[in-house]
């Protein structure tokens, strides 16, 4: 267990997220997406929405070993030094990075805790520190999944409420991250779990199970770290708050994710309400892909309401609505239109791999451009989360 003293790091206060000094601290970040767990839509995917679905389409493109070169070659490029400090100089105060549970667990039996996530989140703790920003650790793709789509990573179905293997895993691998950040002051906490339990599916069977599950995790989380902040994300994409009781840990925030609805009080209202209710401190962990006019409006909103916020997302391919943007690739229309294509049989993939040489220049020339010094600022939405555009 950890040794060092609350002083020293982020923690609560009543309604209030304190800095080490014991003032009120408002969080203003952006999430990492996209980095330690892959969506298609930032690839310009459709049909390959998922981090093993893009990664079947790389195989398939350049074969298994290539694909794990690619892939390194990414996790080293998408989010470095470069990236921490120029959110520092902009006016971030922290970054959530979103990750994929098997990038921390070995495939063989009995797992082991093991995998180049862990180097990544290393890196990172290590660059904010020096930098001065700090971290939160998402859980965006849980064992057996959590949401039961595409952005766990999952086979379709939260099979982690179910499967008593799958929580287990879940709850070592908090339990491991909190063994290795307990006595690390960059970090804020923990994220328990992303958007959990997708409206999808049988929110009465499903619900019951969400809060005994974080109770679990949490525990296991004390048992090596009692300084850290336990983020707890309601069901249905972190909107529903009906799934808490009274809080259970005395270092507990409330998350709720809101995206692409009309900026009003009655938006934020139900979180607020839970915050007065329970004495305890609000956070907006996610929201964002949206308009310039609407990132503004609803930035402001929540300031007004003393609660602090995490855009989403930092960085991805060819767009506007995030704080830089990665330049398309020549021929990258060319990989999207072979990821878009049926491929379910081996004369398929035959039939639409594309060229060698014009996928060497796309893949290549990908990695080049999500180098941050390749990357084009926006700083128009820089300005609309109030920052100081560069």
């Amino acid at each position: 267990m950890t040794t060092s003293t609350s002083q020293e790091f982020v923690s609560v206060k009543g309604k209030q997220i304190v800095g080490p000094d014991g003032e009120p601290m408002l969080l203003k970040g952006m999430g990492i997406g996209n980095w330690l767990l892959p969506e298609g839509y930032m690839w310009g995917f459709r049909r390959a929405n998922s981090p093993r679905m893009i990664d079947e389409v790389i195989c398939q493109l350049i074969g298994e070993e290539q694909a794990r070169v690619f892939w390194r070659t990414f996790y080293e490029r998408f989010f470095t030094r470069e990236d921490v400090r120029f959110c520092k100089q902009a006016g971030l105060n922290h970054v959530r990075a979103s990750f994929n549970w098997r990038l921390f667990v070995t495939d063989d039996y009995p797992r082991r805790m093991a995998g180049m996530g862990w180097d990544c989140l290393d890196r990172l703790v290590g660059w904010c520190k020096e930098e001065g920003l700090y971290v939160v650790l998402d859980m965006h793709g849980a064992p057996g999944g959590q949401t039961g789509d595409n952005i766990d990573d999952s086979w379709g179905y939260p099979f982690l409420y179910e499967d008593p293997q799958s929580q287990a895993l879940a709850i070592d691998l908090w339990a491991a991250l909190a063994e290795r950040y307990g006595d690390e002051p960059t970090l804020i906490g923990y994220d328990l779990l992303n958007e959990p339990i997708a409206t999808h599916f049988d929110r009465q069977t499903f619900n019951p199970k969400l809060e005994p599950l974080f109770k679990r995790m949490v525990a296991a989380i004390r048992a090596h770290d009692p300084n850290h902040i336990v983020f707890l994300g309601g069901a249905q994409w972190n909107t529903n708050f009906d799934v808490f009781g009274p809080p259970f840990d005395d270092k507990s925030v409330y998350t709720f994710h809101r995206y692409w609805e009309e900026v009003t009080p009655a938006l934020i209202e139900p979180y607020v309400a839970f915050r007065d209710r329970y004495d305890v401190p609000l956070w907006m962990g996610e929201s964002g892909e949206n308009t310039n006019a609407w990132i503004a409006a609803f930035r402001e909103l929540l300031e007004a309401n003393d609660i602090g916020w995490c855009f989403w997302t930092y960085k991805r391919l060819d767009t506007d609505r995030c704080v830089v943007s990665i330049d398309k690739p020549t021929g990258w229309d060319t990989i999207v239109a072979f990821a878009e294509h049926p491929r379910s049989t081996y004369q398929e993939l035959r039939e639409q791999r594309p060229p060698r040489a014009v996928i060497d220049q796309a893949l290549g020339e990908y990695l080049e451009n999500t180098r941050f010094e390749s990357c084009r600022v926006n700083q128009r939405y820089l300005a609309a989360l109030g920052l100081q555009t560069l």
